[in-house]
């Protein structure tokens, strides 16, 4: 007879509360019935070690949690900045924001332990002052200039995001089988003034992502940690009781770091005249055209009903390119050519954050086996990483 795992029941049963994780789909994961895991739940009956190893995988907890005499602390939850009519987070949601807690939580006491300063831009601004004033010292902050992107606008804004000191996580999965729905989550911020870290949905394509980083972007200049989702460059006065008051102060620093007045006042009447052009433009900027053309609304460089014809026609445009995406992903998945799946790994535990476990495991200070908890990976791939970053 196997042997029995004798943890404690109140903490088997909070580890499965606390992932949202049902008491039927926890019981399907071990193959016993409903009635039985709520048996040990209860203290009535004790999983075998192995069903205890299953469960405290599913439930993304160290296995020797289970055997706490009393349910540890927790990291806290983030401020929820979404509309009070979102869904619950989910599963996935959870363990994407406990993953980044974790690491952002280990790197902040790497930099305090070790004497490093604290970054002047977290927390440099509030809600009281002037968007604009906030996004042009983001984009100063970083040394980016809108006119003149040396490569992909969003590969731009996170390299050099990263090299001031904000960890970037990308990523629209946890696993094959557990993917994260942007309709819940697209992104969040965790401000520190050693390791601010923000978190990216890919799931969606680079335009919003983009909006999304720079959005998240300001929750750290104005030191607001916290989840975010649905978030838009609308800011007139219609939709404004749907969106937190921070997320509102957000999409207006985003817009206004990603198509700075100054530039677009300079495109002339021509650019506004089709969406062929919109477009063109829109690219440039990284941005999507549905985007630019609020900004001209709000800029008062379109009238309403130009702004009404020009979003229908980039609506019948964006669902066209949706068409011809999704075409794209079904060839690649016949051709089995999928992304390198280190360089997912890489842009899901930050590229910075990468790099900062592989020197402290190879100058000592951390040991093998907590670089590669750190960075889910076995030690003998980091050379993948090293050619990844290189």
């Amino acid at each position: 007879m196997a042997d029995k795992a004798f943890l404690t029941p109140k903490i088997l049963k909070w580890a499965r509360e606390s992932a949202r994780i049902s008491v039927d789909d926890a019981a399907n994961k071990i193959k016993v019935s409903s009635e039985r895991l709520l048996s040990w739940e209860n203290g009535n009956d004790y999983p075998t070690i192995r069903q205890a190893q299953i469960l405290a995988k599913s439930y993304r907890r160290p296995f020797s949690l289970f055997f706490l005499p009393e349910i540890p602390k927790d990291f806290h939850p983030l401020e929820d900045y979404r509309r009070d009519s979102s869904l619950k987070l989910d599963t996935a949601s959870l363990f994407i924001i406990r993953e980044v807690q974790q690491k952002q939580n280990w790197i902040s006491e790497l930099f305090e332990d070790s004497g490093e300063d604290i970054l002047p831009f977290v927390g440099k601004y509030s809600l009281s002052d002037d968007p604009n004033i906030v996004a042009q010292d983001i984009l100063k902050t970083l040394n980016i200039n809108p006119e003149e992107y040396s490569k992909t606008p969003i590969n731009e804004w996170v390299d050099k995001a990263e090299l001031a000191g904000v960890f970037i996580s990308r990523t629209s999965f946890l696993h094959s089988r557990l993917t994260l729905d942007k309709d819940l989550i697209q992104g969040f911020a965790i401000a520190d003034k050693y390791a601010p870290f923000l978190f990216v949905n890919s799931k969606n394509w680079n335009a919003p992502q983009l909006f999304t980083l720079v959005h998240e972007l300001a929750h750290i200049w104005i030191a607001k940690s916290g989840v975010s989702n649905e978030i838009d460059i609308d800011f007139t006065d219609k939709p404004k009781s749907k969106f937190h008051p921070v997320e509102l102060f957000c999409n207006q620093v985003a817009a206004n770091a990603l198509m700075p007045k100054k530039l677009v006042s300079q495109f002339g009447s021509d650019v506004f005249a089709s969406n062929k052009e919109i477009f063109k433009k829109a690219k440039e900027l990284g941005i999507s055209s549905f985007a630019l053309i609020v900004r001209a609304l709000n800029l008062n460089l379109i009238s309403q009903s130009e702004y009404k014809t020009l979003k229908d026609e980039a609506q019948r445009d964006f669902e066209l390119f949706l068409e011809k995406e999704l075409i794209k992903k079904e060839k690649q998945k016949e051709n089995k050519n999928g992304p390198n799946p280190y360089l997912l790994r890489l842009n899901k535990n930050s590229k910075l954050f990468t790099r900062i476990v592989m020197d402290s495991f190879s100058t000592g200070i951390i040991s093998p086996s907590i670089a590669s908890n750190l960075l889910n990976t076995p030690i003998n791939n980091f050379q993948k990483f090293e050619k990844l970053l290189a």
